[in-house]
């Protein structure tokens, strides 16, 4: 393979590696921190993709509109914490999942009621539109090295963030010991609830980015969400230097496997057969390598605690 062939589809896997981290952020600290399974966190990024397509439609800015979609989303994602899954906090992970799944089926019928069951056109600010030379001869998108831009700077916002501020202090505290830091005077529940917050803002900030690669549509939340699971799995359930490094593996390891599979394996067999395994081999690498990094490492390779 052509070795600049290969460097864009390393760039590909880092740019889907971030992406798959702002989703996997917002669901680790959901989920390893206050204790919650979310399913409909891939509902979020889908309604904030849906918001995003709209706003940038009414204002004619993808940059208004990403603005305003972010802040709408948010919105979304505390009136759902305040009104159903605070409820919900106490029980077990089973009422977790069941009570989520509904909220799946009623925001995908709620957005195909809105904006109708096809798919939406978010199409990329003209700024971002033009390709940059990275090496002689190599052209990039650079709407897509923008993506990059902002998976990095997030991470390095979220570090900052849970590390070295008052609100990460009190998160840590919470999800240490809940009743703890209750008794010290911590309103745990409003912590939660910007914590659920973030996390659908982190959602509108992934599903505008990538909705103007792919097609905004009913239901693109679920694709999403298992590969993001296996992320939080990976890096360790609550941590976001976990998160990270989980998507930048399944990112770089589904993306390169896609590409070079079916090439290695038409060295060896047939064209036609190794044009249908190799895609199906490819789609279940990221699994084979959740198994192997669990099988050394259970709690993931950089556990939240211990």
């Amino acid at each position: 393979m052509d070795i600049t062939l290969l460097f864009e589809h390393l760039l590909n896997g880092l740019q889907f590696g971030l992406m798959l981290f702002l989703l996997a952020a917002g669901l680790t600290l959901v989920f390893g921190i206050m204790d919650f399974i979310n399913l409909a966190h891939g509902s979020l990024y889908m309604t904030g993709a849906y918001f995003a397509a709209t706003f940038t439609s009414f204002t004619g800015s993808f940059w208004i509109g990403l603005l305003l979609a972010i802040a709408a989303t948010a919105v979304v994602g505390v009136v759902l914490e305040m009104s159903v899954l605070r409820r919900l906090y106490r029980r077990d992970h089973m009422s977790h999942v069941l009570a989520t799944f509904a909220l799946i089926l009623i925001f995908n019928e709620t957005a195909r009621i809105i904006w109708g069951a096809q798919p939406l056109m978010l199409n990329t600010p003209p700024l971002l539109s033009q390709p940059v030379e990275l090496l002689p001869g190599f052209f990039y998108s650079s709407f897509r090295l923008f993506i990059i831009a902002t998976g990095l700077a997030v991470a390095a916002l979220l570090y900052l963030i849970v590390v070295k501020t008052r609100l990460g202090m009190l998160v840590r505290a919470g999800a240490s010991n809940r009743e703890m830091a209750t008794a010290m005077g911590v309103n745990i529940k409003r912590v939660f609830t910007l914590l659920f917050a973030f996390g659908a803002a982190l959602c509108a900030v992934a599903g505008a980015l990538l909705g103007s690669i792919l097609a905004v549509q009913v239901g693109m939340g679920e694709s999403i969400l298992i590969p993001a699971f296996v992320v939080i799995v990976i890096g360790g359930i609550g941590s976001i230097r976990g998160a990270l490094v989980g998507a930048l593996l399944v990112g770089v390891v589904d993306t390169l496997s896609r590409t070079l599979l079916p090439t290695m394996l038409r060295a060896i067999m047939p064209p036609d057969i190794a044009s249908n395994l190799g895609p199906a081999l490819a789609s279940i690498l990221i699994y084979v390598l959740m198994a192997a990094v669990l099988f050394f490492k259970p709690q993931g390779l950089f556990p939240a605690r211990g």
